[in-house]
């Protein structure tokens, strides 16, 4: 590693996360419970539950020339992260959230313009301290000009393999995985990739896939086999962003040193007691809240 430093490039979100009892059916109105406004995103969350981690932390996002823009980008600064924000002609991305009792959740997104900087953005970015980077490839001219600045300074970089991202297939992606640190990949994205989802990423060249098996942990997978992790038995609220939270943590502690074995049983025991509360920000972790993790400067 060359830096301590975490860097986040990507999308940034207004999420309004509302509980509800049930799903509507055509033209019905069901009152929410309970209602949320806080910034979102997968980059965006990563590096906010990295921050919490106790790690330093750079967020490279674009934004909006709206009034939430504006708002989101002094949100997210109260972390302690730098924001490295431009703001593009058009609307902020917005998420609707809606939840049910059980947890789980129904997503609706509007892209805007902050789904990834643009290129001219990421060229001009500073990687001075840097020690990794982590993005999910919303803009792949960009993305691409992200991933060889980390290919010339042998920078390690990971990858939230969204199936949004790859719609026409994964073999779109073979350039960024093929050498990536770590591609984090879910249950839809393993469905969108089809069989054998991790033999496939493993041949393109990816070092370590982290499979997010939701209640049921995570599996680190490498060429020499695989190691299951399973997450800490307790009360789901809410599940927006438990898989960001475990990306953010387990990039936090291998920049700390962590092996990652190690670093994933963190992370998951992170993103299991993000679950436990409402919201997916507001919800994540700092060291001291995780029962026997030692606390380092």
């Amino acid at each position: 590693m060359t830096g301590r430093t975490a860097l986040f490039v990507g999308d940034v979100s207004f999420d309004l996360t509302m509980t509800v009892s049930h799903i509507p059916e055509p033209d019905e109105k069901v009152h929410a419970a309970t209602a949320i406004e806080s910034p979102g995103g997968v980059a965006a969350n990563a590096a906010v539950a990295c921050a919490l981690a106790g790690t330093p932390v750079r967020l490279a996002i674009g934004v909006g020339d709206d009034v939430v823009g504006r708002v989101l980008v002094d949100q997210l600064e109260t972390i302690g992260a730098e924001i490295a924000w431009h703001v593009y002609p058009g609307m902020t991305c917005r998420v609707v959230v809606l939840l049910e009792p059980h947890g789980e959740k129904r997503l609706l997104l509007y892209p805007g313009v902050s789904m990834y900087p643009q290129r001219l953005q990421i060229e001009a970015l500073s990687l001075d301290d840097t020690g990794w980077i982590h993005t999910a490839v919303y803009d792949r001219s960009a993305a691409a000009a992200l991933i060889d600045r980390c290919r010339a300074r042998a920078l390690p970089w990971s990858l939230d393999l969204e199936p949004s991202t790859f719609p026409d297939g994964i073999d779109l992606m073979r350039d960024f995985i093929a050498g990536a640190a770590v591609v984090f990949c879910n249950g839809r994205s393993m469905a969108a990739i089809g069989g054998d989802a991790i033999g496939r990423l493993l041949a393109m060249g990816a070092k370590t896939v982290v499979q997010t098996r939701g209640a049921d942990g995570a599996t680190l997978h490498r060429a020499e086999g695989h190691l299951d992790i399973a997450a800490p038995r307790g009360p789901v609220v809410d599940t927006t962003g438990a898989g960001d939270c475990l990306a953010g943590w387990f990039i936090a502690e291998r920049l700390r040193g962590m092996a990652p074995e190690a670093a994933l049983e963190t992370a998951v025991a992170a993103a299991a007691l993000s679950c436990a509360r409402l919201g997916s920000q507001s919800s994540y972790p700092r060291r001291q809240d995780l029962p026997g993790l030692k606390i380092q400067a």
